[in-house]
């Protein structure tokens, strides 16, 4: 695995390291902050990159979601029958273009990427500190003993007696948490469609990820090195800020968010109600297209003279 990894080991650390000489200068080499944000500018540049891949996944979700009410009519209509259930569903698939998994396909591209990232971070940690891809053992030497906030960036919460690190370890564990909670119910209650919960799977395991993934992060939290914290909590802050502007600009049609924006817009307009496609508009399978009900706007009365 770390053969097949090894490119990208070595394009992880060169940004780091690049990224390390270049703020230097300004918090000197052995800073904490200078690798602080060698990490999080390597986050950063990550998520920019994998940008196009986050519009292939909220495209694919919304195609997911604009099916469901086709999806749950042919489990209603086959509930008796599950190979006919199977052969029914593929063939929505297949006729509106799109795939129940496909929305995982841009996370699990991204995963060799982060498991790297991970790597590096991680080996800075080790006792002796692990160097790989292009850092020199000085380098993470230098990186194991920076500290910040009075923190060694290469302590874990478990491997300490420091107060210090304790305290940046449970602020960092908290912020993940919180930013991984709110993003989930972000996306929940505004960028999604109102759906009957009671035989929706989608939306079932919306409302298990709401609550398993933050305390998956409260509870591995404790083993990892707080350069590692630094990583995970800029990439959650990142997935936040991104999702909030996507739901914000460009929301799911149908959804609350959706809503809210067309009725701002109709205001501007003048008119007493906005163009909304209806969520409830049942779409017509077998055309091709996804059709919903329009909601057409209404001018407000003219005041008579």
């Amino acid at each position: 695995m770390s053969s097949i990894l090894k490119p990208l080991y070595i394009a992880v650390s060169w940004v780091i390291i690049t990224i390390h000489k270049l703020v230097s200068p300004f918090f000197g080499a052995s800073s904490g902050v200078s690798w602080a944000l060698s990490i999080i500018g390597l986050v950063i540049l990550i998520r920019i990159l994998l940008i196009p891949l986050f519009v292939k996944q909220i495209n694919n979700q919304r195609a997911m979601t604009a099916l469901q009410p086709h999806m749950k009519a042919i489990q209603l209509k086959h509930k008796d029958d599950r190979t006919k259930q199977s052969e029914e569903m593929m063939k929505l698939y297949k006729e509106h273009k799109t795939n129940p998994l496909a929305s995982c396909f841009p996370m699990i591209a991204q995963m060799p990427i982060f498991f790297a990232l991970f790597t590096v971070l991680n080996g800075i940690g080790k006792k002796p500190p692990r160097a790989h891809g292009v850092l020199t053992q000085a380098d993470v030497v230098n990186a194991a003993h920076a500290k910040i906030f009075g923190a060694p960036i290469s302590s874990t919460f478990l491997g300490s007696h420091s107060g210090s690190v304790k305290l940046v370890t449970v602020l960092l564990i908290l912020f993940m948490s919180a930013t991984t909670f709110t993003t989930q119910r972000q996306l929940m209650y505004k960028g999604m469609p109102k759906m009957d919960s009671s035989n929706n799977m989608m939306l079932q395991q919306q409302k298990i990820m709401l609550y398993a993934f933050p305390l998956i992060f409260a509870i591995s939290g404790v083993n990892f090195p707080i350069g590692v914290l630094i990583y995970w909590s800029t990439t959650n802050l990142w997935t936040w800020g991104q999702q909030f502007y996507v739901i914000k600009r460009n929301p799911t049609p149908g959804s609350p968010a959706f809503i809210e924006l067309q009725a701002k817009k109709a205001r501007k307009a003048g008119l007493t109600e906005p163009e909304v496609i209806s969520p409830e508009a049942t779409p017509e399978v077998g055309s091709g297209e996804i059709k919903g009900q329009r909601q057409q706007p209404k001018k407000k009365p003219k005041k008579k003279k």
